[in-house]
């Protein structure tokens, strides 16, 4: 390799409320960046990371990747963490005409439509009907099938696409909702929200909450008397580990969605091997221990990003973005092609019911066993517990 590293730039919010997926994120790259270096570099060039703090403010995206490209010498740059940096940076990225892979940004590019943009996050051209048509889809198929349905979300901004596509899957399986309702940020007494949801004598529940709220809800849930057939679809934070420690078999029962669960459906090639080098560089650190949720989707992102430089044996954005959108790219993730705004032309997400969970030791997640994929059935490892009453534990 020559001297001179090949450099991609980019941020993650080390610091700050999302930092716990970003530093998951940052490892993800890490043990890309040694991976590709052990076998050469790109374009006979070792692989340099300059990966900048956004401390969790969205807004600092546009000057943080002008610094990146005018002043730490970034070859290439790729996208940070979420929606909010995504669209922050995207400006930037736009004026400057860069080639830019983000990393799980729902939508993001809807409104800039800009050609060299592509996601990676296995939500497909319709991110917001995606993201639950497989709790509306497992819901219908039971016997006898649910016809009404309450929604349930936060207030935020975050919650307003899954909400909508939650009404269009609703209205697609013949399921009329019969109760809707927000909350705001930061409510801990969900009693009322719940009193409402059963005076509504709904069958599924769906829940578009985040972290902390998740494992508020989760245990009103399951303290109330009113129990739904289905309760979730729309959560985040049941894929988050401090999330599962928190509420240990609380969680069973639950029906919610995922991007990678250790299922037999979801072991692409190297996937293992990346899961086993995250869990060893993992230990002993304050990092999520598990990586599930975001260490796959981080991987894949520079191995998009690779196999194109090796593919053209060029750093120019256009070429490199013309080669991106006609091209199947092999990952961790599986075969990923993707779609006009830069979203996957195939939409992969999972939903899971959690089930047979003691206690908040996080082995019992390592083999896929209290993770079963319920949707779609081409990935299932299970069958669902239905009613949800069903699948708690005495």
């Amino acid at each position: 390799m020559t001297s001179r590293p090949l450099r991609i730039g980019y941020c993650l919010s080390l610091t700050g409320p999302l930092a716990g997926n970003s530093r998951s994120a940052r490892l993800a790259h890490e043990i890309w960046r040694d991976d590709v270096n052990r076998r050469g570099g790109l374009l006979g060039r070792p692989v340099e990371l300059i990966c900048l703090d956004d401390k969790g403010d969205a807004a600092l995206g546009g000057s943080l990747y002008a610094r990146l490209i005018d002043h730490e010498g970034a070859d290439l740059v790729i996208g940070g963490y979420g929606t909010n940096s995504l669209i922050s940076a995207l400006p930037e990225i736009i004026a400057r005409d860069r080639y830019f892979v983000g990393l799980m940004g729902l939508g993001a590019n809807n409104e800039f439509g800009y050609g060299k943009y592509f996601a990676i996050i296995p939500t497909g051209r319709d991110p917001n009907a995606a993201l639950t048509e497989g709790f509306f889809d497992v819901a219908a198929q039971q016997t006898p099938r649910p016809r009404t349905v309450a929604l349930l979300s936060a207030d935020a901004v975050f919650s307003r696409n899954p909400v909508l596509g939650g009404h269009g899957n609703a209205a697609k399986y013949g399921i009329k909702v019969v109760h809707e309702a927000t909350y705001p940020l930061g409510t801990t007494n969900f009693v009322p929200y719940l009193d409402a949801v059963a005076e509504s004598g709904c069958e599924l529940l769906f829940l578009c909450s985040y972290l902390q709220d998740s494992i508020d809800l989760v245990r009103a849930v399951q303290a109330h008397p009113y129990k739904p057939k289905m309760v979730g679809a729309a959560m985040i934070g049941p894929q988050n580990t401090q999330v599962k420690q928190a509420l240990g078999s609380l969680l069973n029962g639950i029906v919610n969605y995922e991007y990678w669960v250790p299922a037999p459906s979801m072991a692409f090639d190297g996937v293992q091997a990346l899961m086993e080098s995250y869990r060893q560089r993992s230990a002993g650190t304050d990092l999520d221990p598990l990586g599930h949720y975001m260490a796959p989707l981080a991987y894949a992102q520079l191995q998009v990003v690779a196999h194109a430089v090796e593919q053209t044996q060029s750093l120019d954005d256009q070429i490199l973005s013309e080669f991106t959108r006609t091209t199947s790219f092999p990952t961790v993730m599986g075969d990923v092609s993707f779609g006009t705004l830069g979203e996957w032309q195939t939409p992969r997400v999972l939903q899971v019911q959690f089930q047979g969970i003691a206690g908040d030791d996080l082995d019992q997640y390592r083999d896929g066993s209290r993770l079963i994929i319920v949707y779609p059935a081409d990935k299932a490892s299970g069958t669902l517990i239905y009613p949800f009453e069903d699948a708690r534990l005495p």
